[in-house]
């Protein structure tokens, strides 16, 4: 949104964990199906900064437009605009505004805005706003966007003194209570005049003076927020006048110096460098930023699947977090995935409640929610997806074996690991064989819903088991705490040890679940390119009766339980459901990509990676306007990492099997590695390993074992590979070229999806 508030897409603004709940009517009740959810709502306006010049109201749309010009600086986080605009009475004048969201500072958001006249003496007005309850576009009728919610808060305080306002706010089903503040800073020349107004939805600072050419005129303008379910109407207001009384303390400059600090510090142990592809480059340093904004303030509260961009999918968290976005923030920013998953674990209660409403032991943690109570009403995607379950158990694991954070994982750790393995304990059996079955289940492809011995649901289950039985032998003291004993632990194995993985001897693959191979497969040849998204054209059944794959399932399988399979059914089964699968969703190609790269397909991996880095920067599937793809966006960086460099780490022992596509000369990245900083560097002939800081260690380069000591470089060859054939991916849905026949780099847009 532009300063002005118009023209504008979307003018939102919204506070991690920030809600209303709704009403989810459904034709017929069922047992167990929520009847309400919850949609993050647009609160407070702090953005807002009008210009009126000689009366006329700064609209781009209106007079002429010389310059226009707004960049993102991903080395101090702030978003800088330049404009030169002539009015339609014909004067001009220069606007720069600078803004930024604060790191440092967790509840203060900044922005610099400075008119200056051109060439005549001209009247100029600023308004800084600060604006609830704001008019939305409405709805488009999109299942993936959010619903609109009229007027979600109330009023209960609002105040002003010279320059600042506060306003708190209330929501009216969900009871959270919202604080929004802002201050301000005004430079001009003689006879500068400012006045305060202030409603219960809204406060208004005004600045006017007359600018002789060359003059200019700058505002300053501190934004605090707070947010509390339970704190009083006091506590907030004067939470965020303390915020706004840090901000001003700090000034203008002490927030950019602090902001690019903490930038600083994040680029030296997260930058990922790219040669051989600009526009990849610039994407995957996008995908860092927008990730690391959407979590590293979120305080033990939810990471959106749009993060804090826009109200998509009503602001829910999904597995997106732990099964993409966690992967990323583990190696950059481990104390925002430990803060993610404490959020889990402070929702277990909830959990567990809910397993018990499904006659389940265990917790039962839900497919889409922002508090913890599950907002799906159809229950073949939402509550049968209890992949969700394992998915966050892995989250775990991998976080504690990139930390070695020994205190989480006997403390939310255990917590989590103890109550999925008892859901799964609980939903699987035995058959007459001893084989253990988890039937009925969705896996991550939700074009197959309530199938039998999902092979992605049963393998993470395995891992879930074992490693809760792992943990409860080595905690004792808190496995008799959580009620475990060595009975219910055995019983863990037992089911693990006896884990069902269906095969299908006849085609060689891995069917994505039991019978899945049996099915008709799609019509692809017959499907209209305009008909996908499938699932806005075509009803669930026909979708769940026929082999077509939404996104990575069998797929993602093999790269989350990789050692589950051997080289040879990796390949197998990438072939056969690459013609499967058809990217309705944008959490598929970062899979896809990782996945390629491992069998042998650098230049298919290189499309997927593209596709993965582009999804916003070029509104692959027309929906950003509801925000950026955060899944998508961590995609990326897993793809550079975990398929062109080969890096896993879960299974105790860190591996790398690095190779470059022809379209890329060089990937560099730093990572911190149990208590160790490692910088990998990779080329088309060979790899660079440097222990920045830390204790020596060893690792794994293309199955040769290296000991790395600080300071001391180590240098690998990369060994070939086989030439193999290009998968083939079903009609029209083949991913957008990256490099073209002469070895140029290209781009077209991908099917639409989600």
């Amino acid at each position: 949104m532009l300063d002005e508030g118009e023209p504008h897409g979307l003018p939102g603004s919204y506070l991690n964990g920030v809600y209303e709940d709704r009403p989810l009517p459904a034709g017929e009740a069922s047992y167990g199906r929520p009847t309400t959810t919850q949609t993050v709502i647009n609160v407070t306006n702090g953005k807002l900064i009008r210009l009126f010049v000689n009366d006329e109201p700064f609209d781009v749309r209106y007079g002429s437009l010389r310059s226009h010009e707004r960049a993102l600086d991903f080395r101090s986080g702030i978003l800088t605009r330049r404009a030169e605009w002539v009015s339609p009475n014909t004067e001009s004048v220069r606007v720069t505004s600078q803004r930024l969201v604060s790191f440092a500072h967790r509840a203060v958001a900044a922005v610099s805005y400075e008119v200056e006249s051109v060439d005549q003496a001209v009247q100029v007005t600023v308004q800084s706003e600060l604006l609830a309850n704001e008019q939305l576009p409405a709805a488009d009728g999109d299942p993936r966007g959010a619903a609109t919610l009229d007027h979600p808060l109330a009023s209960e305080y609002h105040d002003g003194e010279p320059n600042v306002v506060v306003l708190v706010h209330r929501t009216q089903h969900s009871g959270l209570r919202v604080g929004a503040a802002m201050d301000h800073l005004v430079d001009g020349p003689g006879g500068l005049r400012t006045d305060v107004r202030v409603a219960e939805d809204a406060g208004l600072v005004t600045a006017a003076t007359t600018l002789q050419p060359g003059q200019r005129l700058r505002l300053v303008k501190f934004v605090a927020y707070g947010w509390s379910s339970t704190r009083s109407l006091e506590a907030v207001r004067d939470q965020v006048w303390a915020a706004l009384s840090s901000a001003r303390q700090a000034g203008w400059d002490g927030l950019v110096a602090a902001q690019r600090d903490y930038l600083a510090d994040f680029w030296d142990h997260a930058d990922v460098e790219v040669d051989g592809d600009a526009e990849i480059q610039q994407a995957v340093r996008f995908s860092l930023f927008h990730v690391l904004q959407a979590s590293a303030r979120g305080e033990d509260r939810p990471i959106p699947a749009k993060g804090l961009t826009g109200p998509g999918y009503d602001g829910h968290a999904f597995w997106d977090t732990e099964a993409f976005v966690l992967p990323l923030l583990t190696l950059t920013a481990p104390d925002a995935a430990a803060s993610a998953l404490r959020w889990r674990q402070r929702t277990l209660p909830i959990a567990m409640q809910r397993a018990q409403e499904l006659g389940l032991a265990g917790a039962a943690f839900p497919w889409r929610t922002i508090a913890g109570q599950e907002c799906s009403g159809y229950w073949p995607a939402g509550t049968a997806a209890f992949h969700v379950n394992a998915d966050i158990a892995h989250a775990v694991i991998r976080y504690v074996a990139a930390t070695m954070d020994t205190d989480f994982e006997r403390g939310p750790g255990m917590d989590i690991l103890v109550q999925t393995a008892r859901l799964w304990r609980s939903l699987g059996h035995h058959d007459g064989d001893g084989r253990f079955h988890i039937d009925g289940v969705t896996g991550p492809d939700e074009y197959s819903a309530i199938a039998d011995d999902n092979v992605y649901t049963n393998l993470m289950a395995q891992l879930n088991l074992l490693t809760a039985a792992r943990v409860a032998e080595q905690y004792p003291d808190r496995a008799r705490e959580l009620g475990v004993d060595s009975e219910e632990a055995a019983a863990w194995r037992d089911g693990a040890t006896a884990m069902y993985i269906p095969y299908d001897e006849v085609l060689g693959v891995h069917p994505q679940a039991a019978g899945f191979t049996g099915h008709q497969v799609w019509d692809f040849a017959g499907t209209p390119p305009d008909h996908y998204p499938l699932l806005l054209h075509y009803p669930y059944f026909d979708l769940y009766r026929k082999q077509v794959v939404k996104q990575a399932d069998l797929v993602l399988a093999m790269h989350h339980a990789s050692d589950a399979f051997t080289a040879e059914q990796k390949a197998r089964n990438f072939d056969y459901y690459e013609a499967l699968t058809v990217r309705d969703s944008s959490l598929s190609a970062g899979t896809q990509a990782v996945m390629a790269a491992e069998v042998g397909e650098l230049d298919l991996a290189l499309d997927y990676l593209g596709e993965a880095a582009l999804m916003d920067l070029d509104d692959l599937e027309h929906n950003t306007r509801d925000g950026v793809h955060i899944a998508s966006l961590a995609g990326t960086y897993v793809a550079l990492l975990a398929g062109f460099a080969g890096a896993r780490y879960e299974s105790g022992a860190v591996r790398f099997t690095p190779r470059l596509p022809d379209g890329l000369a060089r990937l560099a990245f730093t990572i911190v590695l149990q208590g160790r900083r490692l910088r990998v560097e990779v080329k088309r002939d060979s790899a660079r390993y440097l222990l920045v800081d830390g204790d020596p260690m060893e690792i794994a380069h293309h199955g040769t074992a290296v000991k790395l000591t600080a300071g001391k470089a180590s240098a690998q060859p990369i060994p070939a590979m086989a030439a193999r054939a290009r998968a083939r991916q079903p009609a029209g849905r083949e991913p957008a070229r990256r490099r073209a026949a002469d070895g140029t780099t290209v781009g077209s847009v991908p099917p639409a999806g989600e």
